[in-house]
């Protein structure tokens, strides 16, 4: 199916001209849309259906999405000793499993003399261990004495907000190519006042090998099996072969790497991905998308410059591309899809920073990832922060870069503000 017209308006003349390449080879598809993973206890994954992705020899997505579920605990999963939850769908699970919630974790560090992030040394188990290298400070801990608290000296502090992974294997298979054209094209849509930021970034999977960075409020991961790896380590301390030490020995008892490959030659890190691969993109609202108000709407976000960051299309890579330092091809099911994710997956300051340098160079400090809008009306809390209850609040909180797209939403009247929340309603 050809994208409309409006899809390929949605998208900056650069990103324009490389859909059109890939379909003078072969049409863009729809990505599929659906919140079809819903926890079941009792038979996890049973109810749930995929993009149709292709699994490992002897895997299922049922499986997949069960390890995804799994309560971690010491004794048998190398759980902490330092963590922030005992599963990935404990964070990871509005409206269903994969998807975001309301549960936040702290960043924290201070600058230099010179002006630059630095990352904070945390003193546990009475001052005789420290715990360095990690903007994280873990909420919760397997014993008291390798609990982490925030040091007085640590100025720089913020909240951080579980995102969402639905869909995100169709974002892992959009070529850098696509996201670089679309930074270069917004200061020429802004005036000058946008320029989304793309930084590079290792991927663990493929040693000396770097990507585009896409997941992550920094952007600090190109792949979704480095995320996968990254947050088992820092949100449940469980290691892995791409992430093998743990950020403590204090009460620690298993042997580094907990998590090594089952009866079907996978590691938990494997499943987590190939579930988030297999996860279906956020769908519209429709009924509300086909009322008069959200169209009109849609034009208003369009016509204030909303869309230069919450882009509304863009194609994934052509299956078989290898992508992630050729680590892994872009399978049929991810492949030439056309998904609208109402972000560009790039690093802006809009004035709502949290200071914090992960991957990228020192200048990222108050920059962070365009949230994706895809999901939005599952929400009841927004921004990076979830400090803000309402969307009018979420919009009155775009400066910086996006100063003139809000003063533009403040020149609407009150009847096309309400209509542009409405469609936002829709997504």
């Amino acid at each position: 199916m050809m994208p409309n017209k409006r899809s390929l308006l949605a998208i900056p003349t650069g990103a324009a001209f490389l859909v059109l390449a890939t379909l003078a080879q072969q049409a863009a598809t729809e990505a599929p849309t659906g919140f079809d993973t819903p926890a079941v206890s009792q038979n996890p994954g049973s109810q749930s259906s995929s993009n149709g992705i292709a699994e490992p020899s002897g895997d299922t997505f049922a499986l997949d999405q069960k390890i995804f579920e799994t309560v971690e605990d010491p004794a048998t999963n190398g759980l902490g000793p330092l963590f922030n939850a005992t599963a990935c769908a404990a964070c990871h699970q509005n409206p269903v499993t994969g998807g975001p919630s309301q549960i936040t974790e702290i960043r924290i560090g201070h600058r230099d003399d010179n002006g630059n992030f630095v990352n904070p040394t945390i003193t546990i188990n009475d001052g005789a261990n420290t715990v360095a290298g990690r903007s994280l400070v873990n909420d919760r801990a397997t014993c008291a004495q390798a609990q982490e608290h925030v040091p007085e000296a640590e100025d720089i502090r913020a909240l951080r907000a579980v995102l969402n992974t639905l869909g995100d294997g169709f974002v892992e298979a959009v070529d850098d190519s696509t996201l670089l054209a679309i930074a270069q094209n917004q200061p020429q849509q802004s005036g000058g006042f946008i320029q989304g930021e793309a930084i590079q970034v290792p991927i663990l999977e493929a040693p000396g090998m770097t990507r585009v960075g896409r997941f992550g409020w920094k952007d600090q991961h190109g792949s979704i099996l480095s995320f996968a790896a990254d947050a088992y380590q820092n949100e449940m301390g469980v290691t892995s072969r791409l992430k093998p030490t743990d950020t403590t020995t204090v009460c620690k008892t298993s042997t580094d790497p907990e998590d090594v490959p089952d009866q079907l030659g996978m590691a938990n890190i494997d499943h987590f991905a190939q579930f988030i691969r297999g996860t279906k993109a956020p769908p519209r609202d429709t009924t509300l998308a086909a009322t008069s108000d959200a169209m009109a709407g849609q034009k208003m976000f369009e016509g204030v410059g909303c869309n230069i960051c919450h882009v509304e299309s863009m194609t994934t890579a052509p299956a078989g591309t290898s992508i992630n330092g050729g680590q892994y091809k872009v399978p049929d099911a991810l492949g030439n899809m056309v998904i609208h994710p109402f972000g560009d997956f790039l690093l802006h300051d809009i004035g709502t920073g949290d200071g914090i340098v992960q991957a990228g160079p020192q200048d990222t400090a108050n920059k962070l990832r365009t949230v994706a809008l895809w999901g939005l009306r599952t929400k009841s809390r927004f921004m990076h922060d979830l400090a803000s209850l309402t969307l009018e609040e979420a919009i009155n909180r775009h400066r910086g870069e996006a100063r003139q797209v809000t003063a533009k939403f403040h020149a609407l009247t009150k009847s096309q503000q309400q209509q542009l929340i409405t469609f936002l309603k829709t997504l």
